[in-house]
């Protein structure tokens, strides 16, 4: 037998009205032979298709973009060469392509951001599975014995089979709405990983470079060690012929004795930036070796920016922050989508016998439903969903410009770092040739009585600051250039 069945059901704080429900057997069902069924199928139908051109719409996060200057006022802008996608071959270190390749491989850092990309992709294809029916298989097998109260036993069997399908009409765009959002959200974990990649790289390259540097001031701190020992042996020498003062003699001692504290201080600092540098390209510390590479072979590159309009797509951040605009906007079409009613789609096929597990002879059924739903009361949960979801969206808004701002300034500061750091390699370059010829004038007057000891321990003194002072001011030349490097994104550039 069919029957058609309309209902309104009304629960506290929402509305729903279904209708188009029949149930019948297989064998009676002809969707020719019910008109009714037909006009109020086709009339939903029209109303799935009209409201398709209804879906809300995403709002404009930015109604007035950044304002952008057009240029830089560093005065070595456009000097270098632009960054390319291999940006660390510039420096034509061969050990720093070695760690940066065992970085990218090992570092827990990026392995984790690429499990973020990993888990966004899953959630997209959840949230794109909503757009599809959902089907679902049941079945079951029963036995009941019932007494009367007259003493009378009655025994039951049963057996069912059912499929159900469900299917969400999406009339007002919101599973549209909810598929850009994690679609956006994908793109910025794609964006961050990027972000991570480059940081990454980035870092180990600084810390290859301390290392290095640091070897350098050992070098340059043992050496200055044998210089003053050796200047020691003529202090003594001369006390004990009478010709030096036990004063001179303290004097030197002191020398030599700050000269090894200060050795010691850089080993120290040596092993703890070996050990960082360990944990960034993903090694144990205790098994960790650098390489030896000679720190004065390390070329320091000459770098220029870009435009800075061209900076939007130059940075993996800031396309990060777009794509979060993108997805808080996808967000606020969401929220208001829950003001318009829901449309729901749903059938059913089941056969049933009076036999226990099996299907003898059994009854089929087939049930085809259409339901629609709008809440009426919910104490404003709705308006502040949406006032919560704007808010969010002008917060993003507003981090967005701040990211436009801190990325100015960045490549702003870089390009003049650069340009001070390459000036002040120039001066010190200088400053170390003076210093050591004066220390060799200072140690033959000495020996000839000519000046006395203090003369010769300034003299000192100076080329020991002057050599160390070269190698940081080199460190701070490639930190500088590498900086640069990290603020243009490195040679990354947003496609598609």
């Amino acid at each position: 037998m069919y029957s058609m069945k309309k209902n309104v059901l009304m629960g506290s704080g929402a509305g729903a009205v279904s209708w188009v429900t029949g149930t019948l057997p297989f064998g009676g069902f002809r969707l020719w032979k019910r008109p009714a069924l037909l006009l109020q199928m086709a009339a939903l139908l029209c109303i799935w298709m009209a409201g398709a051109g209804c879906a809300l719409k995403d709002p404009e996060p930015l109604e007035y973009p950044p304002a952008l200057p057009e240029s830089w006022s560093a005065d070595m802008a456009m000097d270098g060469e632009l960054p390319e996608n291999d940006w660390w071959r510039s420096f034509r270190s061969g050990g720093l392509e070695e760690l940066l390749e065992e970085a990218l491989s090992a570092s827990p850092d990026l392995t984790m951001a690429v499990e973020r990309v990993m888990q966004a992709e899953s959630q997209l294809r959840i949230t794109g599975a909503s757009l599809f029916p959902s089907l679902n298989l049941s079945g079951g097998s029963s036995w009941r014995r019932n007494r009367a109260s007259g003493g009378k036993t009655v025994s039951t069997e049963s057996t069912t089979l059912s499929m159900g399908a469900s299917y969400e009409v999406d009339v007002w765009g919101k599973l549209a709405a909810d598929m850009r959002a994690s679609g956006a959200l994908l793109h910025a974990a794609e964006y961050d990983r990027d972000a991570v990649r480059l940081s990454l790289m980035a870092g180990v390259a600084s810390g290859y470079f301390q290392v290095l540097a640091l070897e350098e001031r050992l070098q340059i701190s043992r050496s200055n060690l044998a210089i003053a020992r050796r200047v020691l042996a003529f202090v003594e020498s001369r006390y004990r012929h009478g010709s030096a003062t036990e004063l001179d003699l303290k004097r030197q001692q002191s020398a030599v004795l700050s000269q090894e504290s200060t050795l010691l201080s850089l080993e120290e600092q040596y092993r703890q930036q070996r050990s960082a540098l360990a944990i960034l390209v993903g090694h144990p510390p205790q098994s960790f070796d650098p390489g030896t590479e000679a720190f004065c072979e390390i070329i320091i590159p000459q770098v220029t920016a870009y435009m800075p309009s061209e900076l939007l797509l130059r940075r993996p951040d800031i396309a990060r922050a777009e794509a979060q605009l993108a997805a808080s906007a996808a967000s606020v079409t969401v929220a208001k989508t829950a003001f318009l009613p829901s449309f729901q789609l749903s059938g059913s096929a089941g056969l049933a016998s009076t036999a226990l597990v099996s299907l003898a002879s059994p009854d089929g059924s087939l049930s085809l439903s259409a339901a629609i739903a709008q809440t009426l009361f919910d104490a404003g949960r709705r308006e502040n969903q949406v006032a919560a979801a704007e808010s969010r969206l002008r917060e993003q808004v507003e981090s967005y410009r701040k990211s436009i701002l801190t990325v100015l300034k960045e490549v702003e500061d870089g390009l003049n770092r650069a340009d001070f750091s390459g000036r002040q390699i120039s001066l010190q370059e200088a400053i170390v040739e003076k210093a050591a010829r004066s220390l060799v004038l200072a140690e033959l007057r000495y020996r000839e009585g000519a000046d006395d000891l203090l003369t010769l321990l300034d003299a000192q003194r100076s080329l020991f600051q002057a050599r160390d002072q070269m190698v940081q001011l080199r460190l701070a030349g490639l930190d500088a250039a590498l900086d640069l490097y990290k603020v243009l994104g490195g040679g990354w550039e947003r496609r598609g």
